[in-house]
């Protein structure tokens, strides 16, 4: 966010777990540390495409955020290439939310994934893009990805969010994303699609090359494996998503040299950021261990930018 000069202050949402060490050395790279409280649904996370899924509800916290007129929710395995502060600005007609269309491709073929989710019946196929509603035939197409989210956090926006769980539980118990079908179900007529740009899906640059560009890219979406917990091998020639995985590892290691430029000593780098990357090829057991205090801090940590 510094390196791309970002005129407004970015906050992250921390549950109580997470711990005071990790909260300093978030408010010395100047984020606003705001609590929020764990949003837990009981449901199994059988259901769910992964199991980590079943925490990603506490998103929805960014509704709750009654002091701000408006937040640009930014899920944390992300990376910002450019600016992007005339998301504030965006025309939002009241009650409406902004944000990507979800990828339906399944390019790993990943067997939780919803049998429909295919590439003849994806979104970014649509042209023009972003696809009007009415070119939107097909259920799919009303799909949302949830990791950048434009919207004006009220009382009764999160009431209804509450409301709505309530009276839909037995469709709610049915999702595989949950926060992101949740708002695909509620915001249906009330959703602006964003560009693919503002929340680039790592897979799009190999299922829809023909709309990817690389010089637009706004904020990269790593969606499934991540690089800092594969490790530098991810950015290997033979990886499908090499070249944005060596994206992350380059900007990573120009920050690592000079620590400063996010506000943190060596030392604090060393002992707080590198210790939860992989930037080696340790054991096995070590590069899980590692993978799951990531995957925790991921879920934990949401990145919002405020106006």
């Amino acid at each position: 966010m510094k390196r791309c000069e970002t005129q407004y202050p970015f906050v992250v949402m921390v549950t109580p777990t997470v711990d005071t060490n990790t909260r300093q050395v978030l408010q010395q790279m100047g984020c606003i540390v705001r609590d929020v409280d764990v949003w837990h649904v009981d449901r199994p996370h059988e259901i769910m495409a992964t199991e980590r899924f079943i925490h990603v509800w506490t998103k929805l916290r960014a509704f709750e955020l009654y002091e701000y007129d408006r937040v640009i929710m930014i899920d944390s395995d992300m990376l910002m290439c450019q600016q992007m502060d005339e998301l504030f600005e965006l025309e939002l007609p009241p009650d409406t939310i902004a944000s990507g269309l979800a990828c339906t491709c399944n390019p790993n073929a990943i067997p939780t994934y919803p049998p429909d989710w295919t590439p003849e019946n994806c979104g970014y196929a649509l042209r023009p893009h972003p696809p009007p509603r009415s070119v939107r035939k097909r259920s799919t197409h009303h799909l949302m990805n949830s990791g950048t989210v434009v919207l004006r956090p009220s009382m009764r926006h999160s009431e209804a969010i509450h409301g709505f769980m309530r009276e839909h539980a037995e469709r709610i118990a049915q999702y595989r994303f949950p926060d992101q079908d949740l708002l695909a179900d509620m915001y249906r007529e009330h959703w602006v699609v964003l560009p693919w740009y503002y929340n680039a899906l790592k897979t799009l640059r190999r299922c829809h090359r023909d709309l990817w560009n690389d010089r637009h890219v706004r904020m990269i979406h790593y969606i499934l494996d991540k690089p800092w917990q594969t490790g530098p091998q991810s950015a290997a020639r033979d990886d499908p998503d090499a070249h944005l995985h060596s994206t992350w590892w380059s900007t990573y290691r120009s920050l690592a040299a000079d620590p400063t430029r996010v506000g943190l000593t060596r030392e604090r780098w060393t002992c707080d950021i590198a210790v939860h990357v992989n930037d080696s090829t340790p054991s096995r057991n070590v590069v899980a261990d590692k993978a799951r205090t990531l995957e925790e801090n991921n879920m934990a940590f949401m990145g919002i930018q405020m106006k």
